[in-house]
C-alpha cells in the first residue's frame, strides 16, 4: 500500500487533528485487504531464471474492497503467465497478438481507464499491477510468472527481486535455487532492507554446482518496531554469482533436444583500444549534468591503459577536438586531458552530426597515418542529453551519415543522459554501428553510471568472434557472429539439435587477439549432458524456452536497425515465437480477465524503452523548506513511521525580533511585571535548528515558528576512544586540506581508510574511503551517497536506505538512521555516517579498536600505538600535552556533541586535539 504524504495548509490544531484522523481511517480501511501469504520461488538453471510470485489475500472488511496486486520485475524479463483465483474460480491472463487485443485496449483508453498494466519503474524494473473487487471474507490468489536470461556484466550474473508487501505478512517466503553445471565460483546475497533481525531469517546452502537461498522472516522480524505495525520489507533483494571457467572458455549444455553454448574465456590479454569521447556541452547540459560528466570523464581518463590512444571531441553548436590527432594515454597526456575535461562549460545548441563525423575523421586520419597499432580496437563513445538542434537536425539523415562514415570499421556506443533525450534515435545509431545504447539516469550517481558503463567496454579481449557447429548436428542457431568480446561479459549461442545429430556436439570458436588469430574448441556428449541435469533445480523444457527467449530478444534488437523491407520478416518470426512460448513482448499483449460484473478485462503490454520520454520528477516527499503566508510549517523529516510532525504553527509575514535567551518572558525595566505581548515556548522536538520556538502573539492569537541564534556546540570530525588504561575520548579536529589524508592503515588487518577534509561552505569530509584487501572491497562515502566497489563493479546507495551485504569474512550494514558499519568477528569495526545535526557532515566511527595490530598507522591510527600523557606543569587540569610516537600535541578538555549516539543533543566531555 502506498499513500502519499498529506500536506496540511490549515492554521489550527483542530484541522490538523481532523486530518490525522482521516489519514488513520484511510490507512485502516486500506489495510482491510490482508496479504496472509506471499511467496517468491525463483529457479535459475544455466543462467535462465524462472520466477513465480504468489500472493494470497483476504478481505477482512464487512464491505466490498479492492485488492491490488503490484509487482516490480526486471525490464529484460518476459511475463509468461498471470492468473487470479477468486472464490475458487480461476481467471487467467491470455497472451494474444497486440493487434487482436487492440480493440479492448482502445475501449479501456476511451473510458479513461489505465489500459497498460505494465509500466517502466526505475532503472532496471517494470511494474505490473492489476486490481479486482473482493467480497467480504472472500479470498483471492494472484500468481505471476516471468522468465529472463541473466546477463554477465563486470564478471557476475545478477538476479534482482523486488520485495514490497507494504504490510506485515504472516507467511512470507523466498526460495532461490541455482543450478550451474560449470560449478559456482562466487555467490553473494545482499539487500537494501535487511536488518540484523532479518538476517537470522536468511539461509544460504551451497555445494559445487547448486545453491539454495531461503528468506523466511517471522512477523516480529518483519516489524519495524513493537509499537509500529509496519513492515521493514521494502526494497531490493539481489543475488550475484559467477561460475567456474577454463582457458578454453566454452561450456555446452544440452537438455531435451536443445543446446546452449556459453563463452567467456579466462586469461586473455586485453587488446589496446583507440577511443574517442564525444561529449555534449550544449546549454541543456548546464549545471549538475555537465558537472557529473566532467567528474566521470576525469575518472575514466585515469582508467585508460598506457597502451591505449584517445582524443576528446566536445560539441554544442559546433564541434571542437582537444588534439589534432589521437595521442597515447601517457601520464602527461592524461593529466592534460583531465585539465581540459575540467574546463568544459555548457552552452549553445546540439550538433550531433558534426561531432560524430569529426570523431570518425580523427580515427580515419590516424589509420592513414599508420598511428593505430595493428590489431587494436577503435571505439566512439557519445554522451548527449538532447535531440539534435544545430547543423543537420534530421535524425534519419544523421544516422545515414554516421553509418556511411563508420562503414563497419569502428564500434559506436551511445549514452543518453536523462529522459529528454530521443533514446530511439540513439539506440538505432548505436546498433547500426556495432555498439549499444544505454540510458544514464539523472540522479546523484550519474557520474558513477558513466564510469560503470566505461568499465564494461574498457577491456576488449577478442574481435570478430564466430561460433561454428557441424551442419548435420544443429539448426535454428541464434546469433553466432559478434564484433567484440569484453572482459567480464559472456557470449551466448543457443540452438536446436537435429534428430539425427551425432552423439557428441563439437563447437569451434574463432576470433582475433591483438596480434594473432585464435581458435577455441569444445565438445559435449549429448547423452552425458542430459543425464547430468537435476530435475529438482530445473523447470520443464527450460533450455528450449531459453533458446526462444534469446531468439526473440535478438530479433527485436535487429528490428531497430533493419530496413523497411527487412522488418516484416523479423517481426513475423518474433511474434510467432512470442505466441508459441507465451511471452509478453512488445509484439504481444496479455488480456487479463476479471469476474463478471466488474470492470472490463484489462490489457498488459510490455513498455518500450524508446517510449519512456518524459522529464524527471524529483522523487521522495517531505515537507517544504519555504514558507508562504497562511501555510502551516512542518520543518524536518517525518519519523520512521512516516508520521507527521506533531506541532503546527502559522507563518506570519514580517520581521521577527526574538528576545535574548532565557528568561523567555520579557519584562519592562521599571514597574510591575506585565503580561508580555509575545510568549516563546521551546519546541526541541523539531529537528531543524539547535533550538526552535513557537512565538504566540497573545493579542492577535497568532503563532509564529522562529528560532534564536543559539550558542552552537558542534561535533568534531572524529571521536576516538583512547586505547589501554586511558579509556577516555579524544576529539580530533583536522585541518582542512586539498590533499587526501591516510586516516588509518593496518596491513595485518588488511584495511585502509583515507579521506579528504576540506573547507568549502563548512568544514567536513569531502569523502572517506575504506578499502579491505580480503575480501576485496572498497566503500567510498560522500555527503551525497555511498559507493560500494567489488571487482570493479560499483553500486551506489543513498544515505539512510537500508543495506545488508554478507561475504566471507565481512558484513556491511546500513540502517535508516544513516549509520553504515563494516564489521568482522576478528577485525576492527569501521562506521561511516552522515550526521545531519549541528555541524552536519560526514563522520567516521571506530569500534572494537582493541583488534588493531601493532602495525596500525595513519593520522588516526597513530593514537593506537605509543600514546602517553606528559605530566602537567600547571594547576589547570583542563589542558594537557599528549605525546604520540614521540610527537607532542596540545589537548584541551572541551564539551562536544557526540555524533556516535545518533542523537542531536547528546554532549560529551573529551580531550580535543587539532592535527
Amino acid at each position: 500500500m502506498k499513500i502519499p504524504s498529506p500536506v496540511c495548509t490549515c492554521g489550527t490544531v483542530l484541522t490538523l487533528l481532523s486530518l490525522l484522523a482521516l489519514f488513520q481511517t484511510t490507512t485502516a480501511r486500506k489495510n482491510d485487504i490482508d496479504i496472509y501469504s506471499l511467496t517468491v520461488d525463483s529457479k535459475v538453471s544455466s543462467r535462465f531464471a524462472h520466477t513465480v510470485v504468489t500472493s494470497r489475500v483476504v478481505n477482512r472488511a464487512d464491505t466490498v474492497q479492492e485488492a491490488t496486486f503490484q509487482l516490480e520485475l526486471p525490464q529484460r524479463a518476459f511475463i509468461t503467465n498471470f492468473s487470479m483465483i477468486v472464490e475458487g474460480v480461476t481467471y487467467p491472463g491470455n497472451i494474444k497478438e497486440k493487434a487482436a487485443a487492440q480493440e479492448q485496449y482502445s475501449t479501456a483508453v476511451a473510458r479513461g481507464e489505465s489500459a497498460g498494466l505494465v509500466k517502466t519503474s526505475g532503472r532496471k524494473m517494470e511494474e505490473f499491477q492489476v486490481s479486482v473487487s473482493v467480497a467480504p471474507a472472500a479470498k483471492v490468489t494472484f500468481e505471476l510468472v516471468y522468465e529472463e536470461l541473466l546477463r554477465r556484466q563486470l564478471g557476475v550474473y545478477e538476479l534482482l527481486l523486488k520485495i514490497q508487501p507494504q504490510q506485515l505478512v504472516k507467511h512470507l517466503q523466498m526460495d532461490i535455487h541455482i543450478f550451474e553445471p560449470q560449478g559456482i565460483s562466487f555467490l553473494e546475497a545482499k539487500s537494501t532492507f535487511m536488518t540484523n533481525e532479518l538476517a537470522e531469517a536468511l539461509t544460504i546452502v551451497q555445494n559445487e554446482t547448486k545453491a539454495h537461498i531461503r528468506f523466511k522472516p517471522t512477523l516480529s522480524q518483519q516489524q519495524r518496531s513493537p509499537e509500529q505495525q509496519e513492515t521493514v520489507l521494502n526494497g531490493d533483494f539481489t543475488v550475484h554469482y559467477d561460475v567456474n571457467r577454463t582457458h578454453s572458455g566454452g561450456s555446452i549444455q544440452i537438455e531435451n533436444g536443445y543446446f546452449v553454448h556459453y563463452f567467456a574465456p579466462e586469461g586473455l590479454p586485453t587488446i589496446p583500444k583507440n577511443v574517442i569521447f564525444v561529449i555534449d556541452k550544449s546549454g541543456s547540459m548546464r549545471g549538475r549534468k555537465i558537472q557529473q560528466t566532467r567528474e566521470a570523464l576525469i575518472k575514466i581518463l585515469d582508467d585508460l591503459s598506457p597502451n591505449d590512444q584517445f582524443n576528446l571531441v566536445s560539441f554544442s553548436s559546433e564541434a571542437t577536438q582537444w588534439r589534432p590527432l589521437l595521442v597515447p594515454a601517457s601520464a602527461e597526456n592524461v593529466k592534460q586531458a583531465r585539465s581540459y575535461a575540467a574546463s568544459i562549460e555548457a552552452q549553445g545548441g546540439t550538433n550531433i552530426n558534426d561531432a560524430m563525423l569529426r570523431a570518425v575523421q580523427l580515427l580515419e586520419s590516424a589509420t592513414r597515418a599508420e598511428l593505430l597499432s595493428s590489431g587494436s580496437v577503435s571505439l566512439i563513445i557519445l554522451l548527449t542529453d538532447g535531440d539534435p538542434t544545430s547543423g543537420e537536425t534530421n535524425p534519419t539523415k544523421i544516422q545515414k551519415n554516421v553509418q556511411e562514415a563508420i562503414s563497419g570499421q569502428y564500434s559506436l556506443f551511445c549514452l543518453g543522459f536523462g529522459f529528454d533525450v530521443s533514446y530511439a534515435f540513439l539506440e538505432k545509431l548505436a546498433l547500426e554501428n556495432g555498439g549499444l545504447a544505454r540510458r544514464i539516469y539523472e540522479d546523484s550517481d550519474s557520474a558513477l553510471q558513466l564510469q560503470d558503463f566505461y568499465q564494461e567496454v574498457a577491456n576488449p579481449l577478442l574481435t570478430s568472434v564466430t561460433f561454428e557447429y557441424p551442419k548435420n548436428a544443429v539448426e535454428e542457431v541464434t546469433q553466432n557472429n559478434f564484433r567484440l568480446l569484453f572482459k567480464g561479459s559472456e557470449m551466448v549461442v543457443a540452438g536446436k539439435l537435429r534428430e539425427q545429430s551425432p552423439d557428441v556436439l563439437a563447437a569451434r570458436v574463432s576470433g582475433q587477439l591483438h596480434m594473432q588469430n585464435i581458435t577455441f574448441q569444445t565438445e559435449s556428449s549429448v547423452a552425458a549432458a542430459e543425464e547430468f541435469q537435476s530435475p529438482k533445480y530445473i523447470f520443464h523444457s527450460f533450455m528450449e524456452r531459453l533458446w526462444a527467449y534469446l531468439t526473440i530478444q535478438q530479433l527485436l534488437e535487429q528490428m531497430v536497425s533493419a530496413s523497411d523491407a527487412e522488418k516484416p520478416a523479423l517481426e513475423t518470426r518474433a511474434l510467432s515465437l512470442s505466441l508459441n512460448y507465451s511471452f509478453v513482448t512488445p509484439l504481444t499483449s496479455m488480456v487479463v480477465t476479471k469476474p463478471e460484473g466488474q470492470e472490463q478485462s484489462q490489457v498488459a503490454e510490455k513498455p518500450v524503452e524508446a517510449e519512456n520520454k518524459h522529464r524527471n520528477v524529483p522523487s521522495g516527499g517531505g515537507y517544504p523548506d519555504l514558507l508562504m503566508p497562511g501555510r502551516s510549517l512542518f520543518r524536518g523529516q517525518a519519523g520512521a513511521s512516516g508520521s507527521l510532525p506533531s506541532f503546527p504553527a502559522r507563518f506570519v509575514p514580517g520581521p521577527l525580533h526574538p528576545p535574548p535567551r532565557p528568561p523567555y518572558m520579557s519584562y519592562p525595566r521599571t514597574g510591575i511585571p506585565q503580561l508580555p505581548e509575545r510568549l516563546l515556548v521551546s519546541v526541541p522536538s523539531v529537528p531543524v535548528v539547535p533550538e526552535v520556538f513557537l512565538e504566540a502573539d497573545l493579542k492577535t492569537k497568532e503563532t509564529v515558528m522562529t528560532s534564536l541564534p543559539p550558542v552552537i556546540i558542534v561535533p568534531p570530525p572524529v571521536i576516538l576512544l583512547l586505547p589501554g588504561w586511558f579509556l577516555d575520548r579524544l576529539c580530533v579536529d583536522l585541518r582542512p586540506s586539498q590533499r587526501p589524508l591516510s586516516l588509518l592503515s593496518d596491513p595485518d588487518q588488511g584495511v585502509e581508510v583515507t579521506g579528504q577534509y576540506e573547507m568549502s561552505n563548512k568544514a567536513q569530509f569531502a569523502w572517506i574511503e575504506v578499502t579491505f584487501k580480503n575480501p576485496q572491497l572498497q566503500v567510498r562515502a560522500t555527503p551525497e551517497h555511498v559507493v560500494v566497489t567489488q571487482d570493479k563493479r560499483n553500486s551506489a546507495h543513498k544515505w539512510k536506505e537500508t543495506l545488508f551485504l554478507v561475504m566471507p569474512g565481512l558484513k556491511m550494514t546500513m540502517d535508516t538512521s544513516g549509520l553504515l558499519l563494516l564489521s568482522s568477528p576478528d577485525k576492527v569495526t569501521i562506521g561511516l555516517m552522515l550526521w545531519d545535526g549541528p555541524g552536519a557532515g560526514l563522520r567516521l566511527l571506530l569500534r572494537d579498536t582493541d583488534r588493531f595490530s601493532s602495525h596500525v598507522g595513519g593520522t588516526l591510527g597513530q593514537f593506537y600505538q605509543d600514546v602517553l600523557w606528559v605530566p602537567p606543569v600547571a594547576a589547570d587540569d583542563s589542558k594537557r600535552t599528549l605525546r604520540v610516537q614521540g610527537h607532542d600535541h596540545s589537548a584541551t578538555r572541551e564539551l562536544k556533541l557526540d555524533y556516535q549516539q545518533g542523537l542531536p543533543g547528546t554532549q560529551i566531555s573529551c580531550w580535543s586535539v587539532r592535527l
